[in-house]
C-alpha cells in the first residue's frame, strides 16, 4: 500500500461520535481517514500535534452562502472557525431554478429579506444559470468548504408563476409545473426543499415573499416530492418561529415531515428566561410531531449573536410599529422627521406597545452600546451605553439615541446589550441541548452582512465549553456541531474520524481557540461592507485531506465538493432519522 498522504501525530481526538477523548495517530489517504491510533506508516507529510485537540470538520446547518460562494470559495470567516461543510439555500431563498426575466427580483429580494447588499449581488455574480443543476454545476471543484443547497420555494414559485407568484395564489397547473420544477432540482442534487411563512419576510418591494401567498395544500404537494428522492430534508420558517407556534403551525410542521417522510428543520430557536412559556412551546412543537411519527427539528444557536442596529440600513428596529414609515424615507426626509418631537413620541410608542410582540426585545434603548462613531460631535462616544450618556447630558435614553444617530447622518453602529445572557436563560439553553429534537446552528453566515455575524459560532461555544460556563464537556460539544448536524442531512461518512470517513478536520489548541473581535471589511464586490471576525488557536482546516486553514490564514486550495442528495447523502426517511 501507498505511503499515507498526511500523518497527524499525537493529537487528542475527539471523534465525534460522544466517545472521551484519547490520544491518537490519524491517518489520511486519498482524502479518507485511513486510519485511528498508533501507527508505522510513512506519510509525505507527517504534523506534530502534541497539545491540540483533532476534531471532525463542523457542519453549518443553516447558512446562506449561496450567492457569496460565487466570488467567495472560501466560505470566510465560517472556515477559519473550523467549518468545512456548509447547507445553504435555507428559509425558502435559493438562487435556482431562475427563470429568464427573474434576475433583478431575486437580487433585491435577497438584497432585502437576507441583507445582502445589492451592489454584491449585481457585481459578483454572473446570473446566466437557469436549472437548478446548472447553478450547482459551476460550484464543482471551485471551493474550499463542502456545500450542499436545499431548493427555495420562492424561485420555484417566482419561476412558474412570475409576477402573480408574489401574493397569487398558484392554479392546480401551476402546483403541478412546480412539482416537476423540485423534482428535477433535487434529481439534480438538491438536498431538499425549503419555504417561509414568516411575517417578517418582505421582497425588495416591502411586500410579503413569494412562499408567504402558497396554500397549505401546495407547502404539502411540494413536500410530497421528496419521498422519491432520497437523502433529502425539509426546513421551514414561520411566524411561530419568533412568537412562539399556533396549533396550526405545530399540526402544518407535523404533516409536511410527514407527507415528505422527512425530517423538517425550524430555524432559530431562540432562549430567554423572561419568556418561559415560548420556550415549553417550541420545544413541545417537536414532541407533539414525534408522537404523531413525524420529525421536527429545532435549530438553536450555543452562544449570543450580537446584532447590530442602525438608523440608515435596514435593522430589527424597522419590524417595530411604526418605524418602517418612517425608516423606509429617502434619507433627508428621514432625518427631517427623527428632528421632529412628535415624531420620536409615536416611534417609542408603537417601540413599547404590544404590538411590537417578539421585537420588543430589540428596543432597550438604554441599553444600546455605541459602535463605531462617524462626526467630531460623537468622538469618544463609542464603546458606551446610552444611558451612561444620557445621563451625563440630562436628557431622556431614546432622546440621546436620535441625537447621536442624526450627529452621524444615522450611519452610527448600534450594538443592543443581550436580555437574555443571565444565568436562568444559560440553564434553560443546556436543557434544550440534552433535548432528542434540537440541534445545534443557525448561524446564518452569509446573510444579514452589516448586522450580524454568526460565522464563528463553532469556536465561540468551543471556546466556552473549555474555558467558560463549561456546560457541555468536549466530546458532547463536538458531536453537537459535526456528527449531528452531518447526521440530520444524511450526509455519507462525514462527521466523525473513523476509517473510511472523508478527511474533514479541524486542529486547534484548546487554550487558545476562539474568536477574535468582529469588525467591518470592505472585501465584497463594490466595496460594500461585511461583518467579520477572525479565529484565535485554530492551527489547521482540512477538507477532503487538505489543509484550507493554517495557523488561522486560507490557503489557495480548493478541495470542497458539491454534496448532491443520493450520492452524497443517504435515505432520509423519518424513522431512519
Amino acid at each position: 500500500m501507498s505511503e499515507l498522504d498526511l500523518l497527524i501525530r499525537g493529537a487528542l481526538v475527539v471523534d465525534g461520535t460522544g466517545a472521551a477523548p484519547r490520544q491518537a495517530d490519524v491517518g489520511v489517504r486519498e482524502g479518507r481517514i485511513a486510519g485511528v491510533g498508533e501507527t508505522d506508516e510513512t506519510a509525505t507529510e507527517t504534523l506534530d500535534a502534541d497539545g491540540l485537540v483533532l476534531t471532525p470538520g463542523f457542519v453549518d446547518p443553516h447558512t446562506h452562502y449561496d450567492a457569496q460562494l460565487g466570488w467567495d470559495p472560501t466560505a470566510s470567516p465560517s472556515n477559519l472557525h473550523g467549518v468545512t461543510t456548509v447547507i445553504g439555500g435555507n428559509c425558502g431563498f435559493s438562487l435556482a431554478p431562475l427563470g429568464s426575466n427573474d434576475a433583478d427580483y431575486i437580487r433585491r429580494m435577497m438584497s432585502v429579506v437576507e441583507g445582502m447588499p445589492l451592489e454584491a449581488l449585481e457585481q459578483g455574480l454572473a446570473w446566466d444559470w437557469r436549472s437548478f443543476g446548472d447553478w450547482l454545476d459551476r460550484f464543482e471543484g471551485a471551493t474550499a468548504v463542502n456545500a450542499g443547497f436545499l431548493v427555495g420555494h420562492c424561485a420555484l414559485r417566482r419561476t412558474v408563476m412570475g409576477d402573480d407568484a408574489v401574493g397569487g395564489e398558484a392554479r392546480p397547473e401551476q402546483i403541478e409545473q412546480m412539482q416537476a420544477l423540485l423534482r428535477e432540482s433535487l434529481a439534480a442534487g438538491g438536498l431538499g426543499f425549503s419555504t417561509s411563512r414568516s411575517f417578517s419576510h418582505r421582497d425588495g418591494d416591502g411586500q410579503p415573499v413569494p412562499s408567504r401567498a402558497a396554500s397549505e395544500e401546495e407547502v404539502l404537494s411540494l413536500c410530497r416530492v421528496l419521498r422519491d428522492h432520497d437523502g433529502t430534508s425539509l426546513e421551514f420558517i414561520t411566524a411561530g418561529c419568533l412568537r412562539g407556534f399556533s396549533e396550526d403551525e405545530v399540526d402544518l410542521m407535523a404533516r409536511m415531515s410527514l407527507e415528505a417522510d422527512r425530517p423538517l428543520n425550524w430555524n432559530v430557536f431562540s432562549i430567554d428566561s423572561a419568556d418561559p412559556e415560548r420556550y415549553e412551546n417550541q420545544l413541545r412543537a417537536s414532541d407533539r410531531a414525534a408522537e404523531r411519527g413525524a420529525r421536527v427539528v429545532a435549530l438553536t444557536m450555543p452562544i449570543l449573536v450580537g446584532m447590530t442596529m442602525s438608523f440608515r440600513s435596514y435593522s430589527p428596529i424597522h419590524q417595530l410599529p411604526g418605524w418602517r414609515d418612517v425608516l423606509g424615507r429617502p434619507l433627508p426626509e428621514r432625518m427631517a422627521a427623527l428632528r421632529k418631537a412628535d415624531v420620536r413620541r409615536a416611534l417609542l410608542e408603537g417601540a413599547r406597545s404590544p404590538e411590537a410582540g417578539v421585537f420588543s426585545r430589540v428596543a432597550d434603548f438604554a441599553n444600546f452600546r455605541i459602535g463605531e462613531t462617524f462626526s467630531d460631535a460623537n468622538r469618544g462616544l463609542s464603546g458606551r451605553l446610552v444611558k451612561d450618556i444620557a445621563t451625563e447630558r440630562g436628557a431622556g435614553d431614546f432622546d440621546t439615541l436620535v441625537e447621536i444617530v442624526l450627529a452621524d447622518e444615522l450611519r452610527t453602529v448600534l450594538w443592543p446589550e443581550p436580555p437574555d445572557d443571565d444565568d436562568a436563560s444559560w440553564s434553560l439553553r443546556q436543557r434544550a441541548w440534552d433535548h432528542p429534537h434540537t440541534l445545534l446552528g443557525g448561524s446564518d453566515a452569509g446573510a444579514h452582512l452589516d448586522r450580524m455575524c454568526g460565522a464563528p459560532y463553532t469556536t465561540q461555544f468551543l471556546a466556552d465549553c473549555l474555558r467558560g460556563r463549561r456546560l457541555l464537556p468536549l466530546e458532547r460539544a463536538v458531536q453537537a456541531l459535526s456528527d449531528a448536524p452531518a447526521r440530520l442531512f444524511g450526509l455519507r461518512e462525514r462527521g466523525r474520524i473513523a476509517p473510511g470517513y472523508h478527511a474533514d478536520l479541524v486542529l486547534f489548541d484548546p487554550e487558545t481557540v476562539g474568536s477574535g473581535e468582529i469588525c467591518t471589511r470592505a472585501d465584497l464586490p463594490g466595496q460594500s461592507e461585511r461583518l467579520f471576525a477572525a479565529s484565535t488557536g485554530v492551527a489547521r482546516v482540512f477538507v477532503n485531506g487538505r489543509a484550507i486553514v493554517v495557523d488561522g490564514r486560507a490557503t489557495e486550495a480548493r478541495p470542497g465538493r458539491v454534496l448532491r442528495s443520493g450520492r452524497d447523502t443517504h435515505r432520509l426517511g423519518v424513522a431512519d432519522a
